[in-house]
């Protein structure tokens, strides 16, 4: 799914493995200035094909997914069923990583260490992708890797520079991990809110996906905790490249454009949907409406309050009110 490009192994790779390095030097400064969050120690810094960008979250997820694992593993007992059921997950999960090494332009790739493995703390550039939109859009090379370099060295800062939000984040992941056990009834539950989806004339699959549909209350809950958490990474993300890219760069609000019309492209939304992608694309927006309520508002000092706690961290309901936030944290 993921693919080759023409462009990987070129020297136009080589050309952006060599300066990535420096994009991300750059902007570690700026970022740390505008946000007041502690830049601590160098990350990694790798341009990375399809595949190996695929390769790396796959085994992120096992990291993350291995207590599940060993549940499921003790549940099915070897038996046939258990075994088709593993080949089919492996397959959906590897389909929907395939799609996503196409997409993605850069990560920041969080330290979620087993025993001894030390992966992570690594800036990632899908290199074929920033490639590929520099061409189609003609965009300035220089420009465009600086900018995609802003949005990750920020995403590193909230994970380093926050001291708790790496545990928090962690913490979450497990808890849904442990909640997924067999949830008796789930066949007549289904249907009961299929039937409630038809009389209030509501899609039966929302932003969440399919995996918002098959969870429980209870799991639901803490997705809504997670969508919230990413919401407002993202959109403070996407506030801050634009802010400094305004400053920096000569054509921010052009590749600003593109990104935001490439987010809607109708061709994609379909997929998204089922996925529970849809509600990744609006992290950006909701999340960005939230952060310029609050400045909005109460300056953009205020926000610092959000990296106080996790009990400071606004839910779901509030990333789409944020004066109930601020009515919360005072």
């Amino acid at each position: 799914m993921a693919g080759t490009h023409p462009l990987e192994g070129t020297y136009h790779f080589a050309a952006l493995t060599r300066r990535a390095p420096e994009h991300v030097d750059r902007a570690a400064g700026l970022v740390a200035a505008e946000t007041g969050l502690p830049w601590v120690g160098s990350p990694e810094v790798r341009v990375v094909t399809r595949v190996q960008w695929a390769e790396a979250n796959i085994s992120a997820f096992g990291r993350l997914l291995a207590p599940a694992e060993k549940k499921l593993a003790a549940r099915s007992a070897g038996g046939l069923g258990g075994k088709i059921g593993s080949r089919l997950l492996a397959a959906e999960v590897g389909a929907l990583v395939g799609v996503l090494a196409k997409r993605v332009l850069g990560q920041y790739e969080l330290v979620l260490p087993a025993g001894d493995d030390t992966t992570g703390d690594a800036i990632l550039f899908a290199g074929a992708n920033v490639l590929q939109m520099e061409r189609q859009h003609e965009f300035r090379p220089d420009e465009f890797r600086f900018w995609v370099a802003l949005h990750e060295c920020t995403h590193r800062l909230q994970f380093t520079g926050v001291p708790w939000m790496r545990a928090h984040f962690s913490s979450l992941v497990d808890q849904l991990v442990v909640a997924a056990e067999p949830e008796p009834g789930k066949i007549q539950r289904l249907g009961e809110e299929m039937r409630e989806a038809s009389r209030e004339g509501r899609p039966l699959v929302d932003e969440s996906g399919l995996m918002g549909l098959l969870a429980t209350p209870d799991q639901r809950r803490l997705i809504e905790r997670v969508q919230a958490l990413m919401a407002l990474l993202e959109g403070h993300g996407h506030v801050i490249m634009d802010r400094i890219g305004a400053r920096e760069l000569v054509t921010q609000d052009r590749m600003s454009r593109v990104l935001k019309l490439r987010r809607q492209d109708p061709r994609a939304r379909a997929f998204f949907r089922i996925t529970g992608l849809e509600m990744k694309m609006k992290q950006y927006e909701l999340g960005q409406r939230f952060i310029l309520g609050v400045e909005r508002r109460a300056g953009f000092g205020a926000l610092d309050v959000a990296w106080s706690g996790p009990e400071a961290l606004p839910s779901l309901e509030e990333i789409s009110h944020p004066e109930q936030w601020l009515a919360r944290v005072g």
